[in-house]
């Protein structure tokens, strides 16, 4: 019979059907033609990941969902060339629960004994290769957002027991407490004073899959805070954070560069800093160019960097780094030149030491 394959032939995957007409009539073009288009490339993009269930069966995966902690899953994801994307701390931990292979047709994401800090977003997409260089195939991606609840555990726990949060005035904040049961309710609270902050859903929300998000930091905000869940239960507190308000300009690094002694003897000890100002959680890397370079002159270079406060609330970064000279030489005479590179560029000082 026609449509109803034999019990030996192989069971097909959803989305593996081309989408048939019904009608053999032909009608004319309207302009809606295009969004229905748009809205089937767009179940298109969300089809290439589904849940395999017990028996072979697969199902397709809405946005969220949610499963009781201790449950596995098994996600499998279309394609001959795919990446996943899941919590990082699977990663970091070398999680052996976590397995994926990649076959012929298909990729699998196993994840065995589901924990509450299992809970985030799990994606794929295809990768389009030329050559060396590969790229992500946008029209071919899904993802789904996995509760494993715990009622023992209404916050996703994290690796550690105090965070600090940046509170930058051009861009939201993000206080992380983010819960493992949707349905939990969730409030904010300041340490000192003690009392509970005000979530409007317009300057402050919260969001199950993110935490609360405070849309325009001010320094009005800082201080350290921690959230409450309530769910069929006794109240939960999560991990406290420290919100620290920064203010600097964004760009390349704002660097400066000083030396012990601008003229010095043979033998003596020469030290060159070079010193950035910037952003608490934007790194700075050095690199440097000195005289006896060429000739490979051994000199100690060491970077390091804390966190300062400017008053009024204001949280700066110093990133430091130090090249040291213990024996100064004929060789040693010239220019240092400190190259400070982040994310926005880099920067070029240098200063000149004689005997």
């Amino acid at each position: 019979v026609i449509g109803q394959p034999s019990k030996s032939k192989r069971p097909k995957e959803p989305g593996e059907n081309k989408i048939r007409p019904v009608n053999k009539k032909v009608k004319p073009k309207s302009p809606k033609m295009k969004e229905r288009e748009s809205a089937v490339s767009s179940l298109k993009s969300q089809s290439i990941l589904t849940q395999v269930m017990d028996k072979g069966n697969f199902q397709k995966l809405a946005a969220t969902i949610s499963l009781a902690a201790g449950q596995g899953i098994e996600l499998r994801c279309k394609g001959n060339n795919v990446t996943w994307s899941y919590p990082s701390y699977l990663d970091t931990f070398k999680d052996s629960r976590l397995s994926i292979k990649q076959l012929d047709r298909y990729s699998l994401l196993i994840l065995a004994n589901s924990t509450a800090a299992d809970t985030g977003e799990y994606s794929c997409w295809l990768q389009l290769c030329n050559g060396n260089k590969c790229r992500k195939d946008e029209t071919k991606t899904g993802s789904t957002y996995i509760f494993f609840t715990d009622k023992e555990e209404l916050f996703v726990p994290t690796p550690s027991y105090f965070e600090i949060v940046y509170l930058n005035p051009d861009k939201p904040a993000v206080i992380p407490c983010r819960v493992t049961t949707p349905s939990a309710k969730v409030t904010l609270h300041r340490e000192f004073p003690a009392e509970e902050i005000e979530t409007d859903g317009t300057d402050i929300i919260y969001d199950a899959k993110k935490g609360f998000v405070f849309q325009h930091p001010t320094s009005d905000h800082k201080g350290i805070v921690y959230c409450k869940a309530e769910s069929l239960g006794a109240p939960q507190i999560s991990i406290k954070y420290h919100l620290l308000y920064v203010e600097v300009p964004k760009g390349p690094p704002s660097a400066t560069i000083a030396v012990s002694s601008s003229r010095a003897g043979l033998s003596d000890r020469v030290h060159v800093v070079c010193t950035v100002l910037g952003e608490p959680d934007v790194d700075v890397n050095f690199r440097w160019q000195y005289p006896g370079q060429e000739s490979r002159r051994p000199v100690i270079i060491q970077n390091f960097w804390r966190l300062i406060n400017r008053g009024i609330g204001h949280t700066t970064r110093i990133s430091k780094s130090v090249l040291l000279v213990e024996d100064f030489e004929d060789i040693d005479v010239g220019n240092y030149v400190c190259i400070a590179q982040n994310l926005q560029g880099e920067t070029t000082v240098a200063t000149k030491v004689e005997l």
